[in-house]
């Protein structure tokens, strides 16, 4: 017998029993993930493997540190995909000329790994308290003669609509004068705008911008340039986004609510991080070769997800009630993070997580601040008594501030783990374990940059205020550190600039 083509009717019925069979596959297949999950204990739920979770993580700060939680994370079974984010259109070039890999050095080995996708950051002007985007109108620009910059930064706050790029503006302002004298004969008088060109760039690195959402953030720059960084990407971070914090000091996730996400509703979730592994840059390497770093100190990363008032959760049902799981990324981040072999990465609770971040605050707050004030390695402040005073009135402070902290009074054993004699044990075996080291701050100092003191002392000055501790030798000590460095930066901006043969 001849055989019938399948009517239109027929294929309908195909079609609609497969995608049926497809839907109770992947019920089953969510009912046993679900089963599952709800069967293990809270940190093994926090790291259960996921699906339908986008895999690429995006990293901020090509730094010593960036260069090798990148480089390592590409060196695992799966590797994700990785975006490094560059903040300068130099490195941008210098990335494209290179072979395109990141060589991290330990020991006598050198490993070059490749794979990496790049971005240009998009440049953010901020005058004034406004973000200028390109083609907006400088604020010096529109105050002109008659108006003050911060009345003028008003007029071109997210309400005003920007210029058109690389366009001349020489229209009127249709805006009152400020008050002063004859303020009514001035009230109907238009603000003339001086002329001024936007060029952002005339199209160098377009081709490296992206508008794509991220997902998996870390960012590792330092402290102080948290903010204006995230500044630049902000439009292409969610709810939905994790960003995962890997810096030194204390604060920055407060600082980044203030200015960025002052909606609780609207931020990211946040994954706390503590590195202790010592990575560099040669200086005379730097130069010829952004993408190298020497790893000269194994160590290890704590992390931990921040808690907040309302997570980006999914609950479920166990003999033992509801319970949270934290958001699919910040969970998914946390899973790649730890199977990093060479990142040593565990994860522990926030409670957990905060004082051994409080710790190493602590011993910071000692090694940085007095090295670049001493311009020395670590090492000089052991078997020396006029320092080991110095030394044990800014761990006094610090010691009250800490065991003062709300946060901790429920926790037993506080006062002894955070006690002067035992925090002195902590910044003395540090000193000596690195003894030959340059701390970070004194590299920044020498450098003539921005140090991350507002971070490390600043946040013990700041917590001492909230409980009534006066932390007079943290605050003399951190001023004292931010003048050395504006001295510093005066000398390094008065340099008459020489290449060497």
């Amino acid at each position: 017998m001849e055989a019938q083509a399948p009517t239109d009717r027929d294929i309908e019925t195909a079609v609609e029993g497969q995608d049926a069979r497809e839907h109770e596959s992947a019920e089953s297949e969510r009912a046993d993930s679900d089963g599952l999950r709800g069967s293990l204990s809270a940190i093994e739920a926090q790291s259960a493997s996921q699906s339908d979770i986008p895999r690429r993580i995006h990293i901020i700060g090509t730094g010593s540190v960036g260069k090798l939680v990148a480089h390592s994370l590409r060196g695992i079974a799966n590797p994700p995909p990785i975006t490094l984010m560059l903040h300068r259109y130099e490195l941008l070039q210098a990335w494209e000329k290179s072979k395109k890999q990141i060589t991290i050095q330990d020991g006598e080995h050198k490993v070059s790994r490749g794979g990496f996708d790049v971005e240009l950051l998009p440049e953010v002007r901020r005058q004034h308290g406004v973000e200028l985007q390109a083609g907006k109108p400088d604020v010096y620009g529109v105050a002109g003669e008659r108006m003050r910059p911060h009345e003028a930064a008003k007029l071109l706050g997210p309400g005003e609509k920007a210029a058109p790029q690389h366009q001349p503006v020489e229209e009127t302002q249709e805006q009152f004068a400020p008050s002063g004298e004859g303020e009514e004969a001035q009230a109907q008088q238009p603000i003339p705008l001086r002329k001024a060109y936007y060029n952002p760039g005339a199209g160098q690195g377009d081709h490296a911008y992206s508008t794509e959402p991220i997902h998996n953030l870390i960012v590792t720059t330092k402290a102080a340039y948290t903010v204006p960084a995230l500044l630049r990407i902000r439009h292409r971070i969610s709810r939905s986004t994790t960003i995962c914090f890997l810096q030194n000091g204390m604060g920055v996730i407060d600082d980044v609510n203030k200015h960025l996400f002052s909606r609780e509703e609207d931020r990211p979730s946040y994954v706390q991080g503590i590195i202790t592994h010592g990575v560099n840059v040669p200086p005379e390497v730097a130069k010829r070769d952004p993408f190298f770093a020497v790893h000269a100190g194994h160590g290890t990363i704590a992390l931990g997800v921040i808690p907040r008032e309302h997570p980006v959760r999914e609950e479920i049902e166990d003999d033992a009630g509801k319970r949270e799981i934290w958001a699919p990324s910040a969970r998914y981040l946390l899973r790649t993070l730890t199977r990093t072999p060479v990142l040593c990465a565990v994860g522990f609770t926030p409670t957990e997580l905060l004082q051994q971040q409080l710790e190493k605050v602590a011993v910071n707050s000692v090694l940085n601040p007095l090295t670049s004030l001493l311009d020395a390695r670590n090492g000089a402040l052991l078997y020396n008594f006029a320092l080991t005073r110095t030394l044990r009135l800014l761990l006094a402070e610090t010691s009250l501030v800490i065991r003062s902290l709300p946060e901790l009074q429920s926790i037993p054993n506080i006062n002894t783990r955070f006690s002067t004699q035992r925090l002195e044990s902590l910044v003395t075996s540090v000193a000596d374990k690195t003894r030959d080291n340059i701390s970070s701050m004194l590299a920044d100092v020498r450098a003539g940059r921005k140090t991350e003191i507002e971070y490390i002392n600043g946040y013990i000055v700041k917590r001492g205020e909230e409980v009534g501790v006066s932390c007079v030798v943290n605050y003399t000590i951190m001023q004292t550190v931010v003048g050395k460095a504006m001295v510093t930066q005066r000398d390094v901006r008065d340099d008459v600039p020489m290449e060497r043969p």
